[in-house]
């Protein structure tokens, strides 16, 4: 999220945006709920009297939204007055303990269609990830399948990757293990993709891969200005994952627009105003920067 140079203001904002959130007890998830609503007030340059003052057009973290619509429980003391309302406006709340609303899970179900998605290799603690976390299961199946075992690789090679001339060995199983060295990186092609040149057990390979730094320098996207209301920029980096509108179509105040995910955090990121969609200049999968344009309303 390009936050790592502002770890301190991070830090500070942790204990603004707790105060916020009614100073909660802090266990997974909650404590992930306060570090998401911080980093959003860094990223947007908020203080806590800004989102409190605000709270009713800003776009919040959906973990902050959730929050307030109960879905993680009543916290000890209620919800915090006036904030939630502003948040949640017309938004559905749950009432009470949330698991004495859910329907029953059938687990014997939920194993079927794992095997026929990810294949006949499912364990029961497939089964339990899935259960409760069925979207970041399922990216992670997708990685594994689109990568390979990277757990095989030390953690400095899996974030930073190997140096030139480097060799390192990836023990797969018990005697079979690969025998690498990094050789060369190719010039970057249109597609933003370098050619990777490696030894793999002494013979030349290489493959294409995406230089993402490179692609970020790359990025030419009209930024959303600050002071045009109808222009709607993202609040933080990320990917765009779904556009709810279209086109010509008429908003509301506090409608949502589309989703943005960055880091595991995703946010809805909802209309400033009511009127009608002149232009939208992002489709899913997109990548963004902080304000970039969205996409454009008239009143």
């Amino acid at each position: 999220m390009g936050l790592g140079n502002k770890f301190k203001e991070v830090k500070k904002a942790y204990a603004e945006a707790n105060r916020l959130l009614g100073d909660l007890i802090k266990v997974t998830p909650s404590s992930k709920i306060v570090g998401d609503l911080a980093q959003f007030m860094v990223q947007n340059s908020l203080s806590r009297a800004d989102v409190e003052e605000r709270a009713d057009e800003l776009s919040f973290p959906l973990s902050v939204v959730e929050f307030l619509q109960g879905h993680i429980g009543i916290p000890h003391g209620g919800f915090p007055e006036p904030f939630r309302s502003k948040v949640l406006k017309s938004l559905p709340r749950v009432e009470g303990r949330p698991g004495a609303s859910l329907p029953a899970m059938d687990f014997k179900k939920l194993e079927a269609d794992l095997r026929m998605a990810h294949g006949s290799e499912i364990t029961p603690e497939d089964v339990m990830s899935a259960a409760m976390y069925p979207k970041v299961f399922n990216e992670f199946k997708e990685f594994r399948r689109n990568f390979g075992p990277v757990d095989r690789l030390n953690t400095r090679l899996f974030l930073d990757g190997p140096k030139i001339a480097e060799e390192f060995e990836v023990e797969l199983e018990r005697g079979k293990t690969l025998h690498i060295k990094a050789l060369a990186l190719g010039d970057l092609n249109k597609a933003g993709q370098r050619e990777v040149f490696f030894e793999l057990n002494g013979q030349l390979r290489s493959v294409l891969v995406k230089d993402t730094v490179a692609m970020k320098e790359m990025h030419f996207h009209p930024k959303a200005l600050k002071d045009v209301r109808g222009q709607v920029g993202a609040p933080m980096p990320g990917k765009v994952v779904e556009v709810k509108v279209k086109q010509g179509q008429k908003v509301e105040k506090g409608q949502p627009l589309c989703v943005l995910s960055a880091m595991k955090m995703e946010t809805v990121v909802n209309s400033p105003l009511s009127g009608t969609v002149a232009k939208v200049h992002v489709k899913a999968d997109s990548s963004l920067e902080g304000d970039d344009l969205i996409l454009e309303i008239t009143e």
